[in-house]
């Protein structure tokens, strides 16, 4: 009895998203087939993983299955698992066509829905999209002030208010840190007063494009306190509302040349699928989690108190949490 399966030409997973990668770059541009490439860079593994390496067995339980391990191991909202998802399905109808898979495979990947409510809770910059804008920062608008921005809020977890009240000399690019300061009798308060100052430790790689920024972005310019503000404009400081919009822009796909469905991206409308820097900040928090980094690090990095840290910012899944448990179990 014939099936669906035969006549299939046998191929590897890795050589089937190696074609299709090739195929796409034709019609697609550069920095989309990167963002293909990150959100298809676990189904290889997870076909090795399960012993799947004729791409022809291929079923839709395994697409559902697949679904499910990314949504219970990976640092993913609901929104950016669809997102993923739905490049796995293009994915899938491309093997269709060079039939290494039944041509209406693809429909058997189920993606459920997103409510609107559900998209307000799933407010997060996840760790693939901020690896994904950054990597797209870093090559195309290296240095500028949207990329020290977003690299700042992403690798630091810092609030709005700090971030715009850091001025050039809180940068230490030698010594790789940032001081953040309350200073309310010259312009600036931290949300927590005296107590959100701290010093906070940053990577070579952020404070090569902080001061990159300074040195050839950064307008040099003091504001009405004598102050030199790190993130500036001819007037002075840049207001907080400024930065907020230059977030949106950079995190909205349509930035990166990306398909925006319903976007209605103007000056005072922001696209739907752009996030917020405090998006960003939970989506740092969340990640900082998931990387094992000390609860009791993170409280004192990001400046928020535990029982906040767990009811607001914590997005981990319960299943990252129980492989997390289980790691330092391992090691009684």
């Amino acid at each position: 009895m014939s099936t669906e399966y035969d006549g299939l030409d046998p191929i590897e997973p890795d050589d089937a998203l190696r074609l299709y990668l090739d195929h796409r770059q034709t019609e697609l541009s550069k920095n989309t087939i990167q963002c293909h490439r990150y959100r298809l860079e676990y189904f290889v593994p997870w076909c090795e993983e399960i012993g799947l390496s004729n791409l022809n067995e291929l079923t839709g339980r395994h697409l559902q299955e697949y679904r499910l391990w990314r949504k219970e191991n990976g640092d993913l909202v609901q929104t950016s698992l669809n997102k993923q998802m739905y490049t796995v399905r293009a994915f899938v109808k491309w093997c269709g066509y060079i039939e290494a898979v039944p041509q209406d495979l693809f429909e058997k990947l189920h993606i459920p829905r997103v409510s609107p409510e559900q998209q307000r809770r799933d407010d997060m910059l996840d760790s693939d999209s901020a690896r994904e804008l950054l990597d797209y920062l870093s090559k195309f608008h290296y240095a500028s002030l949207k990329h020290a921005l977003i690299a700042l809020l992403w690798e630091t977890g810092m609030r709005l208010g700090a971030v715009n009240s850091l001025d050039t000399t809180d940068v230490d690019v030698e010594d790789r840190r940032l001081t953040v300061r309350h200073r309310p009798d010259r312009g600036t308060e931290l949300k927590n007063g005296s107590s959100g100052e701290r010093p906070i430790a940053v990577t070579p790689g952020l404070a090569d494009v902080l001061a990159d920024y300074i040195e050839t972005v950064r307008t040099p310019v003091t504001d009405e306190f004598g102050r030199e503000p790190l993130f500036s404009t001819k007037h002075g400081r840049r207001r907080r509302s400024s930065l907020r919009r230059q977030t949106y822009i950079a995190t909205a796909p349509c930035f990166r040349n990306e398909p925006c469905d319903g976007c209605t991206e103007t000056k005072n409308n922001k696209c739907p699928e752009a996030v917020s820097p405090h998006a960003i900040r939970r989506g740092s928090i969340t990640h900082f989690l998931t990387e094992d980094v000390p609860v009791e690090i993170v409280e004192d990095r990001m400046n928020v108190s535990r029982k906040v840290l767990k009811r607001h910012y914590d997005n981990r899944s319960e299943e990252v949490k129980l492989e997390q448990r289980r790691g330092y179990l391992d090691n009684i």
